[in-house]
């Protein structure tokens, strides 16, 4: 058994994360520490079920599930849909997540998540910043940032809106590091990395935005100032990047749905949670269609924090199934030989 309960924690969450424990236990496909191949069943008990028990919920808070789900469903309780709509179900892809990245470590491939922005405050982590160090510094911040003067600033933030009984969103970002150029494809719209990890992380409950690398800023400035010169060191030849640099990320390590050996850099910006304790919005009893105030559910004041660690590892389990397909066999070792064996081919072109 194991703990993925990381996700939980973070300045700004509900009681909820003093229930639940998010202990994770392996019930098939484990004998003394390692995978055999058959089917992986990892088990997350949920303690705090209490469905039957719950009261209807008539008037559907804007910016929820609640007013399309149950009128898709052909009910006027939005209950079942705000529980089967839950971010609780992310707790499953944190997981999942997690044993990939145990994966990708066996071919040297990082994945790092942190919130970068709260409201208007803003973090800054150096490029140059290694994953052991980004994720080192986001753990010791209550908010997962790697800056302590913006960590800081955050919580200031999160507090002051607590006490106004609103909430905030913001934006996190996910990087990975070691992937080899060639990942992903280009020649069908839905074998594109990039299309790929946009719909993963996009499928988060409330993320309003993805973009990768310099994503809508490059929309601004000529392609100067936006594509990344390609130059070659030897010293590196013997890297997943096979030499290859740039002076530059731009491009946020993928280009024409493939990796190009740089770091992939993704954010995902992250609206409040709609549910509001002091400011309840504007709603419509659905029974009897009179105006009223939206209902109140428990809820976060802030959940970024809690997204950047399942922004990581949803996309940590798609580079990890885009290293399966081009590298995969039967075991460890035959996909280890598969990318060995790719790199030394890859390098000798032109030789």
């Amino acid at each position: 058994m194991a703990n993925c309960g990381v996700g939980r924690g973070g300045y700004g969450r509900a009681g909820r994360q003093k229930i639940e424990t998010d202990t994770a236990a392996f019930l098939s496909g484990v004998r003394r520490g390692l995978t055999i191949g058959s089917p992986l069943v990892v088990e997350v008990k949920n303690r705090d079920s209490r469905l039957d028990d719950t009261p209807a919920l008539v008037k559907p808070r804007p910016g929820h599930a609640d007013l399309a789900g149950a009128t898709k469903w052909l009910s006027t309780d939005c209950r079942e849909t705000l529980e089967r709509a839950s971010a609780r179900e992310t707790a499953n892809r944190v997981a999942v997540g997690a044993i990939a990245k145990c994966l990708l470590r066996e071919f040297g491939i990082e994945v790092v998540g942190f919130t970068q922005r709260i409201a208007g405050v803003q973090a800054e982590v150096s490029a140059a910043l290694g994953a052991a160090e980004v994720r080192a510094q986001a753990a010791a911040s209550e908010v997962y940032c790697p800056d302590a003067a913006a960590s800081a600033a955050m919580i200031d933030a999160i507090r002051e809106c607590k006490a106004q009984g609103d909430t905030l969103g913001g934006v996190v970002e996910a990087r990975v590091t070691g992937c080899p150029l060639g990942l992903g494809s280009c020649v069908h719209w839905d074998w594109k990395l990039d299309s790929r990890l946009a719909a993963e992380v996009m499928g988060i409950q409330a993320i309003k935005g993805v973009e990768i690398g310099l994503g809508f800023k490059a929309a601004e400035v000529p392609g100067s100032d936006v594509h990344d010169p390609i130059l070659y060191d030897a010293a590196l030849r013997g890297t997943p990047a096979l030499g290859f640099v740039r002076a530059t990320n731009n491009a946020g390590g993928l280009e024409g749905g493939m990796t190009n050996g740089q770091p992939i850099v993704l954010r995902a910006a992250m609206k409040p949670i709609s549910t509001l304790l002091k400011k309840p919005m504007l709603s419509v009893d659905l029974n009897t269609k009179e105006a009223g105030k939206a209902d109140y559910e428990r809820s976060d004041v802030c959940a970024v924090p809690a997204a950047g660690v399942v922004v990581e590892n949803v996309v940590a389990f798609e580079i990890a199934r885009a290293m399966v397909e081009k590298f995969g066999g039967d075991s460890l070792r035959e996909m280890r030989m598969n990318y060995d064996n790719y790199l030394a081919a890859a390098r000798a072109l032109g030789a």
